[in-house]
Protein backbone atom coordinates (compact mmCIF):
# COMPACT_ATOMS: atom_id res chain seq x y z
CA UNK A 1 0.00 0.00 0.00
CA UNK A 2 1.09 3.48 -0.78
CA UNK A 3 1.86 5.96 1.98
CA UNK A 4 0.54 8.87 -0.04
CA UNK A 5 -2.19 11.04 1.37
CA UNK A 6 -5.69 10.00 0.30
CA UNK A 7 -8.77 12.16 0.09
CA UNK A 8 -11.37 9.90 1.72
CA UNK A 9 -15.13 10.38 1.63
CA UNK A 10 -16.69 9.06 4.82
CA UNK A 11 -20.00 7.35 4.06
CA UNK A 12 -22.51 6.12 6.60
CA UNK A 13 -25.92 6.84 8.04
CA UNK A 14 -26.95 10.48 8.32
CA UNK A 15 -30.70 10.62 7.84
CA UNK A 16 -31.32 6.85 7.89
CA UNK A 17 -33.07 5.54 10.98
CA UNK A 18 -33.77 8.99 12.40
CA UNK A 19 -37.36 9.62 11.28
CA UNK A 20 -35.88 13.04 10.44
CA UNK A 21 -35.30 13.87 14.12
CA UNK A 22 -32.69 16.68 14.07
CA UNK A 23 -30.95 15.43 17.23
CA UNK A 24 -30.61 11.90 15.85
CA UNK A 25 -29.30 13.29 12.58
CA UNK A 26 -26.77 15.36 14.55
CA UNK A 27 -25.71 12.20 16.42
CA UNK A 28 -25.21 10.42 13.10
CA UNK A 29 -23.09 13.32 11.85
CA UNK A 30 -20.98 13.11 15.01
CA UNK A 31 -20.53 9.37 14.35
CA UNK A 32 -19.30 10.17 10.83
CA UNK A 33 -16.97 12.81 12.26
CA UNK A 34 -15.58 10.40 14.87
CA UNK A 35 -13.17 8.90 12.32
CA UNK A 36 -11.96 12.18 10.86
CA UNK A 37 -9.17 12.85 13.35
CA UNK A 38 -7.56 9.40 13.01
CA UNK A 39 -7.70 9.78 9.22
CA UNK A 40 -6.15 13.24 9.42
CA UNK A 41 -3.44 12.07 11.81
CA UNK A 42 -2.61 9.23 9.41
CA UNK A 43 -1.93 11.87 6.75
CA UNK A 44 -5.23 11.71 4.87
CA UNK A 45 -7.87 14.31 4.05
CA UNK A 46 -11.25 13.27 5.47
CA UNK A 47 -14.43 14.56 3.84
CA UNK A 48 -18.08 14.27 4.79
CA UNK A 49 -20.65 15.30 2.22
CA UNK A 50 -22.86 16.91 4.86
CA UNK A 51 -20.07 19.34 5.72
CA UNK A 52 -20.62 20.88 2.31
CA UNK A 53 -24.31 20.10 1.81
CA UNK A 54 -25.68 21.51 5.08
CA UNK A 55 -24.60 25.13 4.47
CA UNK A 56 -25.85 24.86 0.88
CA UNK A 57 -29.21 23.59 2.13
CA UNK A 58 -29.51 26.55 4.50
CA UNK A 59 -28.60 29.02 1.76
CA UNK A 60 -31.02 27.43 -0.70
CA UNK A 61 -33.91 27.54 1.76
CA UNK A 62 -34.46 23.86 2.51
CA UNK A 63 -37.02 23.56 5.28
CA UNK A 64 -36.90 19.84 6.04
CA UNK A 65 -35.03 16.68 5.12
CA UNK A 66 -36.45 15.20 1.95
CA UNK A 67 -37.84 18.40 0.48
CA UNK A 68 -37.05 19.23 -3.14
CA UNK A 69 -34.04 21.39 -2.24
CA UNK A 70 -32.65 18.66 0.03
CA UNK A 71 -32.93 16.11 -2.77
CA UNK A 72 -31.36 18.55 -5.22
CA UNK A 73 -28.28 19.05 -3.04
CA UNK A 74 -27.57 16.34 -0.46
CA UNK A 75 -26.93 13.26 -2.58
CA UNK A 76 -25.52 15.04 -5.65
CA UNK A 77 -22.83 16.68 -3.51
CA UNK A 78 -21.46 13.26 -2.56
CA UNK A 79 -21.41 12.28 -6.22
CA UNK A 80 -19.43 15.42 -7.06
CA UNK A 81 -17.05 14.84 -4.17
CA UNK A 82 -16.41 11.29 -5.34
CA UNK A 83 -15.05 12.68 -8.59
CA UNK A 84 -12.29 14.30 -6.48
CA UNK A 85 -11.73 11.56 -3.89
CA UNK A 86 -9.33 8.64 -3.84
CA UNK A 87 -11.36 6.38 -1.58
CA UNK A 88 -14.46 5.86 0.53
CA UNK A 89 -14.60 4.75 4.14
CA UNK A 90 -17.99 3.05 4.65
CA UNK A 91 -19.04 3.16 8.29
CA UNK A 92 -21.53 0.62 9.68
CA UNK A 93 -25.26 1.16 9.57
CA UNK A 94 -28.08 1.05 7.07
CA UNK A 95 -27.91 3.90 4.58
CA UNK A 96 -29.08 3.96 0.97
CA UNK A 97 -27.02 7.09 0.35
CA UNK A 98 -23.84 5.53 1.74
CA UNK A 99 -24.49 2.35 -0.23
CA UNK A 100 -24.84 4.47 -3.37
CA UNK A 101 -21.55 6.24 -2.54
CA UNK A 102 -19.85 2.83 -2.31
CA UNK A 103 -21.41 1.68 -5.59
CA UNK A 104 -20.29 4.85 -7.39
CA UNK A 105 -16.81 4.60 -5.88
CA UNK A 106 -16.41 1.02 -7.04
CA UNK A 107 -17.74 1.91 -10.50
CA UNK A 108 -15.05 4.59 -10.69
CA UNK A 109 -12.30 2.25 -9.50
CA UNK A 110 -11.84 3.96 -6.15
CA UNK A 111 -10.74 2.09 -3.06
CA UNK A 112 -13.47 1.26 -0.55
CA UNK A 113 -12.52 0.65 3.06
CA UNK A 114 -15.01 -1.16 5.29
CA UNK A 115 -13.39 -0.07 8.55
CA UNK A 116 -10.82 2.39 9.80
CA UNK A 117 -8.16 -0.29 10.35
CA UNK A 118 -8.07 -0.98 6.58
CA UNK A 119 -6.98 2.59 5.81
CA UNK A 120 -3.19 2.97 5.39
CA UNK A 121 -1.70 4.36 8.57
CA UNK A 122 -4.78 3.69 10.69
CA UNK A 123 -4.20 0.05 11.65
Amino acid sequence: MSNRSLMILIAGPYRSGTDDDPELMAQNLRALESVTLPLFRAGHIPLIGEWIALPLLREAGSVRPGDAIYDEILYPIANRLLSRCDAVLRLPGASKGADEDVRLARDRGLRVFENLAEVPGCA
